[in-house]
């Protein structure tokens, strides 16, 4: 007998390895974080057996797509599946609605000799099981939020304060939408979808259910982080959610801004594109400053531009130093008066302030407070 799962929330909570068995198109739209596509059809074969589903049904498009899958793909499909749940025993598979496609993805196993489990409802009831939880989780948490100017290292707080390890009841939002925030926050590797990263933040929510947390504590971000748009129900909560400010001076932040969005991302590109990593490091800077330069206006983007230009010659012949200067003069002329504008928006003043051990006792202690209390 063909095994279902309808548990979806022990799946989650297990981090279940998948079988995404829609087409490379689909899967790129957003899928699961423990999802990895071998599709029972390619594009071109999706919409072949579409056009002939809609035109002369079910058992007609059934029947094209046998024949458009030969035997040798067949068996290669099968091959790839059959590795899967060899390395995987504990996972499953999906299609979008629990349908047709892993029904046969399942039976082409079975008769392969492997007895896989599938999907209730597939891709769609996930993501709708996902979604609903979230909102009901976030409209119910109180959200307790990061916030600090560019550069006091809010993530190093969240993701290492705890003695080298996340700070409890925290979610890394940059983490999960793979951005390191502001417009020079683009990384090597590229960001999830907007669906897989409301997918990931509804995972890692309810792990936080589950767990017991009485606060939800997150970097306090604007709506979008890169391209990554919070869920509309976290950015609804957060406007009256209480907050802690963290303080760092000037020359900190342009320090930690130096090491994180030069040096760092320096390394990362050369070592995935080598020769290449220099100029793409390079075109990268510009481009981000570019991106703001409306907000800049005229004048003040053409000097943080020229010492831009400067720092990355400066850089390529061995000094580095450079970049300092422009990434001071755009902390004090850009993002300090957003930051200073957005505190006025704020419906309370800050729980706690402080620098960077400060909150950090803060937080633990609070931690450690609310797990007394339970």
């Amino acid at each position: 007998m063909m095994r279902e799962i309808d548990d979806l929330k022990s799946m989650f909570l297990s981090d279940t390895p998948l079988i995404d068995t829609r087409s490379p198109s689909e899967f790129a739209k957003g899928s699961v974080p423990t999802a990895v596509n071998l599709p029972l059809m390619t594009d071109q074969e999706r919409e072949a057996v579409g056009i002939c589903y809609k035109t002369h049904g079910q058992e007609a498009a059934i029947q094209l797509g046998h024949e458009l899958v030969t035997a040798s793909e067949r068996a290669q499909r099968v091959a790839q599946w059959k590795a899967f749940s060899a390395a995987h025993p504990e996972g499953a598979l999906f299609c979008f609605r629990g349908g047709l496609r892993s029904e046969i993805t399942q039976r082409w196993l079975s008769e392969a000799g492997v007895n896989y489990p599938r999907i209730e409802g597939g891709y769609k009831t996930m993501r709708r099981w996902l979604s609903d939880h979230t909102d009901t989780y976030i409209t119910t948490v109180p959200l307790l939020l990061l916030a600090g100017q560019t550069g006091a290292a809010k993530t190093r707080v969240l993701n290492e304060g705890n003695a080298g390890l996340p700070i409890p009841g925290s979610i890394d939002l940059e983490g999960l939408a793979n951005h390191r925030g502001s417009a020079f926050g683009r990384r090597v590797t590229a960001q999830p979808s907007q669906i897989s990263f409301e997918l990931a933040f509804g995972i890692e929510a309810l792990k936080h259910s589950h767990q017991g947390y009485p606060t939800l504590l997150l970097e306090d971000e604007g709506r979008l982080i890169g391209r990554c748009a919070l869920p509309l129900c976290l950015q609804t909560a957060r406007k009256e959610a209480d907050w802690i400010q963290l303080d760092a001076g000037l020359d900190e932040r342009v320090q930690h801004s130096y090491e994180n969005y030069i040096l760092s991302n320096l390394k990362e590109l050369r070592k995935t594109r080598g020769d290449r990593g220099f100029q793409d490091f390079a075109d990268g800077l510009r481009e981000s400053l570019q991106r703001i330069q409306k907000r800049l206006g005229g004048s003040r983007y053409q000097s943080l531009k020229g010492a831009l230009d400067e720092a990355l010659r400066a850089h390529e012949q061995g000094n580095p130093e450079l970049h300092k200067h422009w990434i001071k003069e755009l902390l004090t002329e850009y993002y300090d008066p957003m930051y200073q504008y957005q505190i006025t928006k704020r419906m309370h003043p800050p729980l706690f302030k402080g620098a960077e051990k400060a909150v950090i006792e803060y937080l633990l202690e609070k931690t450690n407070q609310a797990h007394r209390a339970q």
